[in-house]
């Protein structure tokens, strides 16, 4: 049987060039076809794949209360895998801001030790409040409900059982606190119970217990000059650790919670540390040397762990900052995450070193 021409009128072939056509996943004719194409031939169209672009979307992170434009000492908890430009210097801070909100801190808590002790006390039971809230605010990004009302009043009380009772005083009311959230949560049912009362005793661990060693250090008669030297110590640590960073820092220290932080600024830190706890040491208590050297490499030591232990809760919850109460600072919280864990290390340590007589 002879092959149908492509010029016979009515063949499958009209219109197409006399040359053999490669199959087609079209179906249709192509823009050279003038003739009919037989349904009977006709192919159903592929589906054409949609082009993907090469590009990853990030999910965006929650803020507690920072704008996006706020590049405050926080800055560094950024999740990404590249150091972000700061647009206020190396370090990503508002230095005029951090600066300005740093010796109006400083004035406030010396005045508040020069004009009477108690109302240091009253300082710190108002800083801790606020810490427990942005915390437990904190926590919500992460699902965790940790119960509010209790912690507060917990919390208040710790700090004043710490100055009318002691030690003593200070554990009692954190296992009170953490008995009142276990009670608390459970009018909220069993789902999320063990998650939820978890987060509020770590609240009460992690702010006012911690804080209440601060309160603990200006009991005694020497009181005044135990949290001077505690807090200088802790602010020689941050200063020391910040200017090494910035002029040497080559070598992170723990890129994946905090890219900034460098072993040459935690150098600097335990060298500013030193030299300042030797200098209050032996000036202020008329101690040993070498227990003023113990004292600065702990307290360094104690508040990069607790800078970094911040960091790491705000990676895994996701957020930016803790708030956005204090400019160049970010929230309360991210002030006080150094000096949580250094004022039980510097209670124990003067306890041991320098004790009441």
């Amino acid at each position: 049987m002879s092959r149908p021409s492509a010029d016979r009128p009515g063949s499958l072939y009209q219109g197409a060039p006399s040359f053999p056509r490669a199959a087609s996943h079209g179906g249709g004719r192509s823009d050279g076809d003038t003739g009919p194409v037989s349904r009977a031939r006709s192919v159903p169209p592929l589906p054409v794949p949609a082009v993907v672009p090469d590009e990853t979307v990030e999910a965006p992170l929650v803020s507690t209360g920072a704008a996006p434009e706020d590049t405050g000492a926080a800055q560094d908890d950024l999740p990404t895998t590249e150091q972000p430009v700061a647009p206020h210097g190396r370090a990503g801070r508002d230095l005029k801001a951090a600066i300005g909100v740093g010796l109006g801190l400083a004035a406030l808590i010396i005045g508040s030790l020069v004009f009477w002790r108690g109302a240091f006390v009253g300082l710190v039971i108002a800083a801790i409040l606020v810490g427990v809230v942005e915390l437990t605010r904190a926590l919500q990004a992460g699902s965790f409900r940790a119960p509010a009302v209790p912690l507060v009043v917990g919390a208040a009380a710790m700090l004043v059982l710490a100055w009318s009772r002691g030690p003593t005083g200070l554990v009692t009311g954190f296992l009170a606190t953490a008995l009142a959230v276990l009670v608390w949560r459970l009018a909220d049912g069993p789902v999320g119970y063990l998650r939820d009362a978890a987060a509020g005793v770590f609240v009460a661990l992690y702010v006012p217990l911690l804080a209440g060693f601060a309160v603990l250090l200006v009991v005694p008669d020497d009181g005044v000059a135990r949290v001077l030297t505690f807090i200088a110590v802790v602010v020689c640590s941050d200063v020391g650790g910040y200017v090494a960073g910035v002029l040497f820092g080559k070598h992170p220290m723990a890129p994946s919670i905090s890219p900034k932080k460098s072993w040459e600024g935690m150098a600097g830190s335990v060298f500013a540390c030193v030299l300042a706890g030797v200098a209050l040491f032996t000036l202020t208590f008329h101690a040993s040397w070498w227990g003023g050297v113990i004292f600065g490499v702990a307290l360094a030591i104690s508040g990069t762990i607790g800078d970094l232990a911040e960091s790491l809760i705000k990676r895994d919850l996701g957020i930016k900052d803790m708030g956005n109460l204090l400019p160049g600072h970010g929230g309360l919280m991210d002030r006080l995450d150094s000096l949580l864990p250094s004022a039980a290390v510097a209670y124990l340590l003067l306890s041991l070193f320098a004790p009441v007589s």
